[in-house]
């Protein structure tokens, strides 16, 4: 923002008779009022008031608030102080957000249906997801919010990764999902969706990976962190958003164990999905379709992997 100061490449005026006059008589005054401070700041008067003082710093991990004023309500005049650790928690941290369905799979049928190997059996690469009865699809939904969690988290320190972003004609299907969370060695994996249940089905829920090890999948060394990740981001997102477990899956718990999602079977990392409520539902619906609601939904899913990586 500019500053509308004094015009400091106009002309100065010229002096009249009355301000030479002034000049003199302040030539006089100032000496005098120079020693009297100097005797005022000997016999101990505060050093540091004055023209000259230092002001004190800000608070460790302060930093200027966005919209460009300083704490006291002023324009911020300088650079921002770094963030601090206590400001990063997850410097350091690596954090694979995986949007559920590519916008564009409805494009490429024959490619998402081709089978590939989740360990326990072969499933189809990938599927276009659901939709609201209004037409709002899983894939937008999930694309939206995994911006959103991406921000908060990137604010926190960690590096964030997505799995797609609306940046290849289709996929990526379940295993190589898995694979790009476990070439990244993060720290956590999320998975993000929305469920397409019958009307009334309602609530949100969490899948756990189970145990399970045939043929390229063992998840064996990642089922007790993923339950406590999932468990987490559970409640973060219940905090969050206000809304309940799932009413028809979980009894009532919100948190699920299944063995057949290839995204979770081959995972060598912590990693959960998460179904944040049901596209076929009226009442879900109109959460799932509200920007406001999806901004909750991804401070709470990201409450819940700060408070993981914390540990």
């Amino acid at each position: 923002m500019s500053y509308a100061g004094p015009d400091f490449d106009s002309p100065h005026p010229r002096r009249s008779r009355m301000r030479r006059a002034s000049a003199v008589a302040l030539a006089v005054v100032v000496p005098g009022a120079l020693l009297g401070w100097g005797a005022y700041a000997a016999l101990g008067g505060p050093r540091d008031s004055g023209p000259d003082r230092v002001k004190s710093a800000a608070p460790s991990g302060w930093t200027a608030p966005s919209d460009g004023t300083s704490a006291n309500g002023g324009i911020g005049a300088g650079a921002k102080p770094g963030p601090d650790s206590a400001a990063t928690p997850l410097k350091g941290k690596v954090v694979v957000i995986d949007p559920g369905h590519n916008p564009a799979n409805h494009r490429h049928t024959a490619e998402i249906n081709r089978q590939v190997d989740i360990g326990t059996n072969r499933k189809e690469c990938d599927t276009t997801g659901t939709s609201t009865n209004s037409g709002y699809s899983e894939a937008a939904f999930t694309l939206d919010v995994a911006h959103r969690l991406r921000a908060l988290l990137q604010q926190r320190g960690a590096t964030v990764k997505l799995t797609q972003d609306a940046d290849r004609p289709y996929g990526p299907c379940v295993d190589e999902r898995a694979r790009i969370g476990n070439a990244a060695h993060a720290d956590a994996v999320v998975s993000l969706h929305a469920d397409g249940s019958g009307s009334g089905n309602r609530g949100y829920h969490v899948i756990l990976p189970g145990e399970v090890r045939a043929g390229g999948a063992d998840t064996r060394a990642v089922v007790g962190p993923s339950r406590e990740l999932g468990r987490l981001v559970s409640a973060g997102f219940g905090r969050a958003t206000g809304t309940a477990p799932s009413n028809y899956v979980g009894d009532g718990s919100g948190i699920v164990t299944r063995k057949d999602l290839g995204g979770l079977n081959l995972s060598t990392v912590p990693k959960v999905f998460i179904e944040c409520g049901n596209m076929r539902d009226t009442k879900d619906a109109a959460l799932l379709t509200s920007g406001a609601w999806r901004q909750k939904a991804a401070q709470g899913i990201s409450d819940g992997i700060v408070s993981f990586l914390r540990g």
